[in-house]
């Protein structure tokens, strides 16, 4: 992999000068540059155009926000409907790995909360349905893989987080949805690709409240700032 990096540091202004001017689709950069897509190469190029570290800051923003988050969605749940009452009704059921559930829930509520549709982001499939099947119409989204032939009193597992880009699955086997969402923003960088139109909000607390970069924001975003106590 040091070798790798070397020459992905090495060819950076040529690969940056082509994603930015010529704007490929996913699919040919993909075959130009298949180690763009290795994630530790997601989070190296991140750090090449922002001087930022994408997981451990992600993380670290992660640990801090989910408890506030999840405070505001109990205090405010009424006003939301029934996404945001759904994932806290779950995260209630949860009797293990608390913290990580936790976390889950307080990402996976924070598009409902913008008043954005969940739905646009996290997306699911069967394990047995096809990859082209599963990514069909999602330019951005995050899919969960759910195993198959489960009893109807059983929720089903998730058998593998992937990251999809232009109907295509670029990247999987991902541990959690804030490593996910912090993959999908590095992509998101790294491609030069833009925030989806539904979606602009919750990826712009993403880059301006978690990853801290960008100077101006909406007025919904520092509304949200403020409410989690951010200067």
């Amino acid at each position: 992999m040091s070798l790798i990096k070397a020459k992905m540091d090495m060819t950076f202004s040529l690969r940056r000068k082509e994603v930015v001017v010529k704007q490929p689709m996913v699919a040919e950069l993909k075959d130009r540059w298949p180690a763009l897509f290795f994630k530790d190469q997601i989070v190296e190029e991140f750090f090449r155009i922002t001087n930022k570290d994408l997981l451990g800051t992600f993380r670290a923003a992660v640990e801090k926000y989910a408890p506030l988050l999840l405070n505001m969605y109990r205090a405010l749940k009424t006003e939301f409907g029934k996404d945001l009452k759904e994932i806290l009704r779950k995260l209630d059921d949860e009797t293990t790995n608390i913290v990580r559930h936790r976390k889950e829930a307080a990402m996976k509520g924070l598009p409902v909360f913008l008043h954005e549709d969940p739905n646009q982001l996290f997306k699911q499939c069967l394990e047995t349905d096809p990859d082209d099947v599963a990514a069909r119409g999602v330019t951005v989204g995050i899919l969960y893989v759910l195993e198959d032939c489960v009893a109807e009193a059983s929720s089903p597992k998730i058998q593998n987080i992937a990251l999809i880009l232009e109907e295509s699955i670029v990247v999987e086997d991902l541990p959690d949805t804030p490593t996910a969402l912090a993959y999908l923003l590095g992509l998101l960088y790294a491609l030069n690709i833009s925030y989806p139109e539904g979606l602009k909000y919750t990826f712009e607390t993403l880059q301006k409240v978690f990853m801290d970069i960008g100077p101006k924001c909406s007025n919904r975003v520092r509304s949200l700032k403020k409410k989690l106590g951010v200067v």
